[in-house]
């Protein structure tokens, strides 16, 4: 925690606490990109390098989501297509595009899904920071995305429940309840 940070919670509520408070909110929502850039520049970085398949799966899903990609796959269908009358629509003629298909499909797969994993993990963690800052935030959900389905499941229930009695911060035995540790 940052020494403004820490001496903001020493503060006792004064006015003058209350005005240093506008002010540095004021200073981080005016440079946010500015610290949000320096704060990813202070993150601990591995000095490992990606692997291979790592990098080769993130420059794929960057070049694959380009309108430029989409826009050879239309022109590779159409050349296909009028390529049919030339071999009288035979059935190497459709094997070609079946197989050429059936190979990038199966390929690109594996590569989203690299992406997708990525892309939730990182995801996951900064909704988990997010939890952990709040105070009013219940730190028990941090990690429930490694509970079975029916755990949360019946967590979802239970704070719809929750939600629908108009009680919208249920304590922590609710929480220990829903998970089933007491």
């Amino acid at each position: 925690m940052s020494r403004a940070a820490i001496s903001h919670k020493r503060s006792n509520g004064s006015p003058a606490a209350k005005n240093s408070k506008s002010a540095a909110t004021a200073k981080r929502n005016n440079g946010a990109q500015a610290e949000c850039g320096q704060l990813a520049a202070s993150l601990p970085r591995s000095n490992k390098t990606p692997g291979l398949f790592t990098m080769f799966a993130q420059k794929t899903a960057q070049l694959a989501g380009r309108p430029v990609t989409f826009l050879l796959a239309v022109i590779t269908i159409i050349v296909w297509a009028v390529t049919g009358p030339m071999f009288g629509f035979s059935d190497t003629w459709q094997l070609v595009i079946n197989t050429g298909t059936t190979i990038v499909t199966f390929l690109m797969v594996f590569l989203v899904q690299n992406s997708q994993n990525r892309d939730a993990a990182a995801l996951q963690a900064k909704l988990d920071e997010l939890i952990r800052a709040i105070e009013q935030a219940r730190n028990h959900y941090i990690g429930i995305e490694h509970m079975t389905d029916r755990e949360i499941a019946k967590i979802r229930e239970e704070l719809e429940d929750e939600c629908a009695e108009g009680d919208a911060t249920p304590s922590h035995q609710t929480i220990e309840r829903m998970l089933g540790r007491r």
